[in-house]
């Protein structure tokens, strides 16, 4: 079971490639960042934790760009992989996306894992033209687009929401068959059958409960939906309890993630230091 560090980002703090390299330094496997584009002042969707409009970080509405993070941090580092936890896709353009992830995975040496959101806040997808209701069709055909860019010589795509005839594009990814996909959804039924149509693993909601179960339904979901090898389990996590985490790694998760404090780089640099002690990394 690997350990990384999620980097709530904002333009206050330490940069994502200070924590990123600070992170390697301490034996860190993974690096994740989010990603909001803005989050419009008048909502009428909830916050999945608040259960109202209100939001529990004012960082929500500070976030840098995921993309421009994780190549900062790239150009500092050399074996961290570097992850969204979660990139919003269907927010953007699927062509120029796919662009700029290829670039990234090509120029870091294959590091990258695409950890994507349906998005909660339907607000903010709707002032970027995705209907609220069909937002988990448009990811799919996003993704599918967007593998069809990163694989064939020629590619071609057509669907509801997205639509190009052949093409050229590169580079492609330096991971192949593509870029890793976990999705970041609460864990149900519905999220499991969508993972094994559509990704490579389950990135978990912070606090999600019942684990075992759900993963056992996740492995279920793609057995029969006749995927091979094992899905990807990344667990969004608090403090690191040993008791916890070799049950985790027992019941089949791969990667564990923990939070950083939003202070100094200083204060980052330390506590990364101090949990890195506590999982027993060797730097």
């Amino acid at each position: 079971m690997r350990y990384g560090v999620v980097l709530f980002t904002s333009d206050r703090g330490i940069t994502p490639a200070q924590a990123a390299q600070a992170a390697e330094a301490a034996g860190f496997d993974c690096f994740y960042v989010p990603e909001h584009t803005h989050i419009p002042v008048r909502r009428d969707a909830p916050h999945p934790r608040t259960g109202t409009q209100d939001l529990p970080d004012d960082r929500y509405m500070r976030t840098l760009d995921p993309w421009v993070s994780l190549s900062m941090a790239a150009a500092v580092t050399s074996t961290i992989r570097l992850a969204t936890a979660a990139a919003l896709p269907a927010e953007h353009d699927p062509i120029t996306l796919a662009k700029t992830i290829a670039s990234l995975d090509h120029l870091s040496g294959g590091r990258v894992v695409l950890g994507v959101g349906f998005g909660w806040n339907t607000d903010e997808l709707t002032d970027h033209g995705v209907p609220a209701g069909r937002r988990r069709t448009v990811l799919r055909e996003y993704l599918e687009a967007m593998q069809a860019l990163w694989s064939a010589e020629e590619a071609s795509y057509d669907g509801e929401f997205v639509h190009f005839g052949g093409c050229w594009a590169w580079p492609k990814p330096a991971q192949q068959p593509r870029v890793p996909v976990i999705v970041g959804a609460g864990g149900t039924e519905k999220t499991f059958a969508w993972i094994a149509r559509s990704g490579d693993g389950w990135l978990t909601t912070p606090g999600e409960t019942e684990l075992e179960a759900k993963v056992a339904a996740l492995r279920t979901a793609w057995r029969e939906a006749g995927r091979d090898g094992e899905p990807l389990v990344h667990v969004l996590s608090g403090r690191p309890d040993p008791d916890m985490l070799a049950h985790w790694q027992r019941i089949g998760v791969t990667d564990v993630a923990f939070g950083l404090p939003d202070k100094t780089a200083d204060e980052v640099v330390a506590y990364l230091g101090r949990l890195a002690g506590k999982l027993g990394l060797s730097p």
